[in-house]
């Protein structure tokens, strides 16, 4: 039998209030008002550098490590990580874990090791550009249009969210709150581009880390610290609620609905490695960094604070499960995703709380502006400027980027109520993440390892990766011809089963089509080189703790170490 999956309350936003409104006054608003008057400040600050696409699109790769580092762990800091993540621990527990360190870290490594030298040294503007270069245009355009229609759905959860969690704690009606948010990122992103969204990512990530420290230190205070915490879960729910890897063993029952063989390649390569290495949300970040070796760093810098920020969002959610253990049932008014604002409500004092409402919509704000930043770049660069109108002067091109952005904009409020059949937000996104990023790193990732592989093969691997993974979510999953407990393990299954059918329609396309010249492969493929990998480390680039392997084998280890206490 499936575990059910519990739809969006249809309790009245007056009802909800009595457990969700937050006592804010004065003093909350007047911290909320300052946050959003610097968000805008450095928006106007930002417009001074735009004076060319690549400033508009990519800073004018001129961003050191450090800036780029922090925006690249704030962009990913969106609904998904902050109630998705603490929903998603109310639900399944410590398993929340594989998300960080078997589902991030390797991923992000791989991609500042390994990835980042062909498309920081390939010059491109955009993931999907990166195809252009290395299959034709039919695979460029396929993944431009996947990944635009991708990234408005995926600011749309973030709006959603942020609407959701505004109207409960707050009293604002929905729209507004939908307006509000989207007003504040679209004039930040349309007045500075992407350093505006950058910069302002910096900030954000020390407001949620403002945010986020707080509930998780009181509620474990609440529940009698962490043993008080394990001691309770494991009676509510199980032992295996509150290890890692208790109950994942092939044909085991557990709260995730997964095995230990889903979760590592399901979601510790398919999922994460489609995510981490070929979301231009995220790899845009480092495609802005001033050379080589900080782009390199970007996402391995990430890495650390990523590493320990699952304790931030897990904590709250295995408190509230605790504390409401009905919590995402029907005998609940309170679904998962309300995790977070219900413990903000009974824990935190007037000025902690308007701290933490500001840290709450500065991470839908980053969430949605990492995703609409990205959209504006894809669908300038690589569908307007190469296939609709072309060889127009620069200016034309910064022009366009900033009505698409508005355009963006009011799609993402158009898509955010997509998210609202999904109970648990993280589900969704996973979904997503399945449906195109998957298919997206199988064709990188033969591409880039495989010489032999045709211009042809791109465009097929991409769709078909897509159409599997679909079917698998809409008709295997969704009408029970094969049972899988939740949809997080149908999520896993259907990364796997993307992933399969792009690399074996992949290879075999690439047997009956010509492959690419040699020739034109430089710099494309690992083991060849092109003149932009060979950039020499800028001044003081080369000390040894800004060495990017110890930097990323030092933040594998640290992972893995951190799996200890919670696997004895």
């Amino acid at each position: 039998m499936r575990t059910p999956t519990f739809h969006m309350s249809h309790t009245s936003p007056t009802h909800l209030a009595a457990e969700l409104r937050l006592p804010t006054n004065w003093l909350d608003y007047t911290i909320l008002g300052i946050y959003f008057a610097v968000v805008l400040g450095i928006g106007f600050a930002a417009r001074r550098s735009v004076k060319t696409s690549l400033d508009f699109f990519l800073s004018g790769r001129s961003l050191p490590a450090w800036v780029t580092g922090l925006a690249f762990i704030a962009a990913n800091l969106g609904a998904t990580e902050i109630l998705g993540m603490a929903a998603n621990s109310a639900q399944y527990g410590v398993y929340t874990t594989h998300w960080y360190w078997i589902g991030a870290i390797p991923a992000m490594v791989f991609l500042g090791l390994v990835m980042m030298p062909f498309y920081y040294g390939s010059k491109v503007r955009s993931v999907p550009e990166f195809l252009l270069l290395r299959f034709d245009k039919w695979a460029h355009l396929l993944s431009s249009i996947l990944f635009a229609f991708a990234a408005i759905l995926i600011a749309g959860v973030n709006l959603y969210a942020l609407a959701i969690v505004v109207e409960a704690l707050l009293g604002w009606p929905q729209w507004v709150a939908i307006v509000v948010a989207g007003f504040f990122v679209l004039a930040y992103i349309t007045l500075g581009g992407l350093s505006s969204a950058i910069y302002n990512e910096v900030l954000q990530f020390f407001v949620i880390l403002a945010a986020l420290i707080p509930i998780s230190v009181l509620g474990l205070k609440k529940v009698g610290g962490w043993d008080g915490l394990e001691d309770s879960l494991t009676k509510t729910h199980s032992p295996d609620f509150v290890t890692a890897w208790g109950g994942t063993g092939i044909g085991d029952a557990n709260p995730l609905g997964a095995n230990w063989l889903t979760i590592v390649l399901g979601l510790g390569f398919v999922l994460s490695f489609g995510y981490w290495t070929t979301n231009f949300a995220e790899v845009q970040r480092a495609l802005s960094a001033k050379n080589l070796s900080a782009a390199q760093r970007t996402p391995l810098i990430a890495a650390f604070p990523k590493i320990f920020i699952v304790f931030l969002v897990m904590i709250p959610g295995l408190v509230a499960a605790v504390v409401v253990p009905s919590i995402g049932t029907a005998r609940s008014d309170l679904q998962y995703n309300h995790a977070i604002p219900y413990l903000m409500r009974q824990l935190l004092p007037n000025g902690v709380l308007g701290i933490a409402v500001t840290g709450l919509l500065a991470a839908f704000m980053a969430g949605m502006a990492a995703n609409v930043s990205s959209f504006n770049t894809v669908f300038t660069t690589d569908i307007w400027a190469k296939y609709v109108v072309r060889h127009r002067e620069d200016a034309y091109y910064v022009r366009f980027g900033r009505l698409i952005t508005a355009i963006g904009v009011l799609a993402s409020i158009g898509t955010a109520f997509l998210a609202s059949s999904f109970s648990n937000i993280m589900s969704y996104l996973q979904t997503l993440f399945s449906f195109f990023n998957v298919p997206m790193f199988v064709v990188f990732i033969i591409g880039m390892f495989w010489k032999r592989a045709s211009m042809k093969s791109g465009f097929w691997g991409l769709l078909a990766g897509t159409t599997a993974a679909m079917i698998n979510y809409f008709v295997i999953y969704k009408r029970d011809i094969i049972d899988i407990p939740t949809d997080q393990g149908a999520n896993f299954v259907s990364a796997i089963a993307g992933f399969v059918a792009g690399a074996v329609v992949m290879v075999a396309v690439s047997l009956f089509t010509a492959p690419k010249p040699a020739a034109e492969l430089q710099g494309l493929v690992y083991g060849t080189r092109s003149p932009g990998m060979a950039e020499p480390p800028a001044a003081g680039d080369d000390a040894w703790y800004r060495k990017p392997a110890l930097l990323g084998w030092g933040a594998l280890i640290l992972a893995a170490a951190c799996y200890i206490p919670f696997s004895i």
